[in-house]
């Protein structure tokens, strides 16, 4: 699938994002990264390769790390189970989550005091008393941060909306939990601050070489749409779904009534614009985008449509069938 993507992205204009808060927000993340216990890096679980910056090894060094796959309401248990294989062969450890309803955010409050714990065992030995783990939240725009953060603390701390680019700067929140102080005849439940939560704005790279990486970022609604022409990058969403043995152009065409000859995604978009939006081509565009990022049009249905060969056909696959030790269907 990328072989296809890097054909059909080289005539168009490169998709790039980077809004001037990005850069500030870098530097400043990697000073703070120094006093973080634990990092929670999230990623889109449709496109988890893609989700990733490409210098997010070199400032974590030997930090430790969870990886929150988010949104995996969005993809097969098939590809769950994939991709869960072929992290934990990394050594990494997962946690799929749905950040809009909260699944998987106790395992993960769990996991990152676990794995911070060491913390507090080195001040006791010291004398010192124990203090609040610190995570830090990292991640490409619009994965999911602040809505996992929120869900995580039971109210709205972190402003959340579905686009890239909301958060702008760096905050801390206090995760509490409730214990009890026992004296002599009386007990009181009181709160605690068991976990320091730093939430952080989407990080790009400064330039996106990687193409085929890009698109499906803009299909996923993973960076800012002033950077890619929503008609192209909707004609390619079109052509990798009509080359998807359970959905094909057919498919397309009975799920919009339109009736186009070949796999040509432009001449589909231009068709459906006469059919429903007057010929305005963008609100056709978009439409076929959104209704992909919402699940919408039986696309949900076909394991495919969300599956790592449909938008997340990447160059690791063949590595990862040998991992998951034999064929998998959404992976051929």
């Amino acid at each position: 699938m990328d072989a296809d993507l890097y054909y059909w992205t080289r005539a168009l204009r490169p998709v790039q994002w980077y809004p001037g808060h990005i850069a500030k927000t870098e530097k400043e993340l990697k000073e703070q990264l120094k006093l973080i216990d634990v990092v929670i890096e999230v990623r889109d679980a449709r496109i988890p390769l893609s989700t990733t910056h490409p210098q997010m090894d070199l400032w974590l060094g030997n930090r430790k790390r969870i990886l929150v796959l988010n949104r995996e309401d969005m993809i097969s248990t098939a590809d769950r189970n994939a991709w869960a294989m072929h992290f934990s062969r990394q050594g990494t450890k997962v946690v799929f989550s749905n950040g809009q309803l909260g699944m998987g955010t106790m395992k993960l409050s769990r996991l990152a005091k676990s794995l911070a714990a060491g913390v507090n065992v080195k001040r006791r030995a010291k004398g010192l008393l124990p203090r609040p783990v610190r995570a830090g939240i990292v991640g490409y725009p619009n994965v999911g941060k602040s809505s996992l953060i929120n869900r995580l603390l039971k109210q709205r701390m972190c402003p959340a909306a579905p686009r890239p680019g909301v958060t702008r700067e760096l905050k801390y929140v206090f995760f509490w939990s409730l214990f009890l102080n026992c004296d002599i005849d009386v007990k009181l439940t009181r709160k605690r601050k068991d976990l320091e939560l730093l939430d952080s704005p989407g990080i790009l790279p400064m330039r996106i070489s990687d193409q085929a990486a890009a698109i499906k970022l803009a299909i996923c609604d993973d960076i800012g749409e002033r950077s890619y022409d929503v008609a192209d990058v909707a004609a390619i969403l079109v052509q990798m779904l009509a080359k998807l043995p359970t959905v094909g152009m057919k498919a397309l065409q009975n799920r919009y009534k339109i009736d186009v000859d070949g796999q040509c995604g432009k001449m589909f978009i231009e068709k459906l614009a006469l059919r429903l939006f007057n010929g305005d081509v963008h609100q056709a565009a978009f439409r076929v985008l959104s209704d992909f990022r919402k699940g919408n049009g039986g696309h949900k249905q076909t394991p495919e449509a969300y599956c790592i060969l449909m938008v997340e056909k990447c160059d690791d696959v063949q590595s990862l069938q040998l991992y998951i030790g034999g064929n998998h269907d959404s992976l051929d």
